[in-house]
């Protein structure tokens, strides 16, 4: 399997398959904007899809409150008979139709992507099936909740964000409205204080110039503050229209599985193709050149005895492939002496000094000591071939129930995980068994990369 950096050392990423060596760059760094974020914030098209959201989520709220209320109280009413099992299944399949419509529109005003729950888990055809489905299924139950639980935080939030976009913009355009009050009203302006004996109104310049710079200040933290309440929006349709944490750490480990069984079958085919087109083939030149000996032995010899001595050279070949075959599936070392033992010949074997520290309190899990191992063997070869290092370092520890392993070189950097080259590939192996690859490698290094794998001894 071809490793490589990236061009000119790390480059862009390292590599660690022949189609891996494809770099991403990051986005072009756009303009910076000419207002802060404080002042330009009433002005973006974010803050209107805000305003948007809430005053959307009064009516939406009172019809699913509705909804909910109604067809629950039929439902539980009608419990004592028959007819209650379907009304309840019918008000949870609604909520859960209401509650994809919520996410749609999560996701269009507010950008808040949240993926849809697990589905029903229909195991025989019918009506009966579909009923008992939907009424054993939580992600029912939560959509109903939030039709129950949106519904005052609703009114809140619209009474909130109406409220103060109302003042925010009243006081800013007080000065160009404010001769409204005396020409049909009969007052000076607008009364800010009033009692039996006299009344206060905003109707000097002074003052309406203050209101104006009131209103200004409103109108710039409003924004902020309509943010926070559909933050709240956003956790409410995470939480409760998303999919459950058990569900998402099923698909977390069917996803890890894929990649530990496309990993598997990738060795296998890797040592099927050293087996056959190394120790394989020379075997079978062996069992030919031994033949021919046999024939040669009574009439030539010296020349059967020539040809048993390269017939000997090729089986300490054949041994050697075979051994660093091996030694590539898992060596001896590693099960006999454990990971200080077997880093340190891997280090020895290095084009680069490399100083090696294990400090465990006893042995890893085989599983866990062998990724351990073939971590630091591929950040070894990495470092030796393309990364110019005079000199690299590996440390081994135990840290509560992680084990961590890091790799340090003095290379030229620049390695990068995100680009989709080898790194991402070896991180993906390490999420198979819960484990994290962190790289830090700065133009000119030097480059750390940091693994941590779950800790069973």
């Amino acid at each position: 399997m071809a490793t490589q950096y990236g061009h000119g050392g790390y480059g862009q990423g390292y590599d660690t398959g022949d189609d891996e060596g494809r770099y991403g760059y990051g986005p072009r760094p756009g303009r910076r904007p000419r207002l802060p974020a404080a002042l330009r914030a009433p002005f973006e098209g974010r803050t209107w899809r805000e305003l948007g959201y809430v005053l959307l989520s009064l009516p939406i709220a009172i019809a699913l409150f509705t909804w909910t209320v109604t067809m629950v109280s039929l439902g539980a009413g009608l419990l004592v008979t028959f007819l209650g099992v379907p009304v309840l299944a019918a008000a949870l399949a609604g909520s859960r139709g209401f509650g994809a419509l919520e996410r749609v529109r999560a996701r269009a005003l507010l950008g808040v992507d949240v993926p849809g729950p697990e589905p029903l888990r229909v195991t025989k055809p019918g009506a009966l099936a579909w009923m008992g489905a939907v009424l054993k299924s939580g992600a029912s139950w939560r959509s109903l909740l939030y039709s129950l639980v949106q519904f005052p935080w609703a009114v809140f939030t619209f009474t909130v964000t109406v409220t103060l976009w109302t003042l925010s913009l009243t006081l800013l355009t007080y000065p160009l409205w404010f001769w409204v009050f005396p020409t049909y009203a009969g007052e000076g302006g607008l009364q800010l204080y009033g009692d039996e004996h006299h009344r206060i109104y905003l109707d000097n310049p002074f003052e309406i110039t203050v209101t104006a710079l009131v209103g200004l200040l409103f109108t710039l933290a409003t924004p902020w503050l309509v943010r926070a309440l559909t933050t709240v929006d956003g956790l409410l349709v995470r939480g409760l229209l998303g999919p459950s944490l058990l569900s998402e750490r099923v698909v977390e480990l069917e996803s890890d599985r894929g990649v530990v069984v496309d990993t598997a079958a990738a060795d296998l085919r890797r040592i099927e193709r050293d087996l056959h087109d190394g120790a394989q083939a020379r075997l079978v030149g062996l069992a030919m050149d031994l033949g021919l000996a046999k024939e040669k032995m009574r009439e030539d010899p010296q020349a059967a005895a020539r040809m048993v001595e390269d017939a000997h050279g090729e089986v300490k070949t054949a041994l050697q492939e075979l051994r660093d075959l091996a030694r590539g599936i898992h060596p001896a070392v590693l099960t006999d002496r454990g990971l200080d033992a077997a880093l340190s010949a891997v280090a020895a074997r290095c084009t680069v000094p490399v100083r090696v520290e294990v400090d465990l309190p006893s042995r890893p899990a085989p599983a866990i000591e062998g990724i351990a191992y073939f971590t630091v063997c591929e950040l070894l070869q990495n470092v030796a071939k393309h990364s110019g290092a005079r000199s690299a370092s590996v440390d081994v520890w135990h840290s509560e129930d992680r084990l961590m392993l890091q790799v340090t070189d003095d290379g030229a950097g620049g390695a990068d995980a995100s680009a989709g080259s080898g790194l991402a590939g070896l991180r993906g192996r390490l999420d198979a068994v819960d484990g994290i690859l962190l790289v830090d490698s700065p133009a000119g290094g030097p480059t750390r990369v940091i693994a941590e794998l779950p800790w069973r001894g």
